[in-house]
């Protein structure tokens, strides 16, 4: 795949990603009575709500910067896997399969623009083997 196709998808990904997470940590943060009311029907508290928000709306920025904060963006990308999973888990064990499309679209989504973050941005990972002493 060209370098200029695994950046469309990965800009396409992450603009839809922060799109997501942005409206989502937005209606968090201002009390959107929809978005609290199904996310209290789920049973997390309201504390807990605030926080998602401040940390969606943190990570999209992140997100956004290019070229930049390659390790945070992998907390980024870590975070938004444990939010979508959390939400499939509460949304099919309370409301039923049907009310998972979505974290099934955003998590199909995400996936995607991981993969061409890590095809951007590879990570080699060495072991150092430690000195042997004289």
């Amino acid at each position: 795949m060209k370098t200029t196709t695994t950046k469309i998808i990965y800009w396409s990904g992450v603009i839809f990603m922060s799109l997501w997470f942005g409206a989502s940590g937005f209606f968090e943060l201002t009390r959107n009575p929809i978005v609290w009311g199904i996310t209290q029907q789920l049973g997390y508290p309201p504390h807990f709500i605030y926080i998602l928000g401040v940390f969606k709306i943190s990570g999209i920025i992140t997100l956004l910067i290019p070229n930049r904060l390659l390790r945070l963006k992998e907390w980024v990308f870590a975070g938004m896997f444990f939010d979508i999973i959390f939400a499939f888990f509460s949304k099919i064990s309370v409301l039923g399969f049907p009310a998972t499309i979505d974290a099934i679209i955003a998590f199909s989504v995400l996936l995607a623009a991981y993969l061409m973050f890590r095809k951007l941005y590879p990570v080699h990972y060495a072991v150092e083997v430690p000195a042997m002493a004289h």
